[in-house]
């Protein structure tokens, strides 16, 4: 199992100039433009999860990607889990 981009169609601002994402990732044609939606799309087969997407999209505040989870057959699995919070047991005085 390993990871790769994924863009959140609804946060990416590509169709208002951005590009960030794109310029930056080290993997050609890993990250394009789709111009009829007019937002960044990642190539999974090529993306290598080094994040560096993630972090220039995070520092321009966009925060329209996110590292999920691929299976070793190649399929995406569900988003990331949220880690439950187990509190500690309250001690009796």
């Amino acid at each position: 199992m390993y990871n790769v981009a994924q863009v959140i169609d609804e946060k990416c601002v590509a169709k208002k100039g951005c590009r960030l994402c794109i310029m930056y990732c080290p993997e050609a044609n890993c990250l394009d433009l789709n111009s009829t939606k007019m937002v960044a799309e990642v190539t999974i087969d090529r993306c290598k999860g080094c994040e560096l997407c993630v972090v220039v999209c995070n520092a321009a505040k966009h925060e329209a990607i996110e590292m999920q989870a691929v299976s070793a057959t190649g399929q995406l699995m569900s988003h990331k889990l949220s880690l439950i919070h187990i509190s500690e047991p309250t001690r009796p005085y």
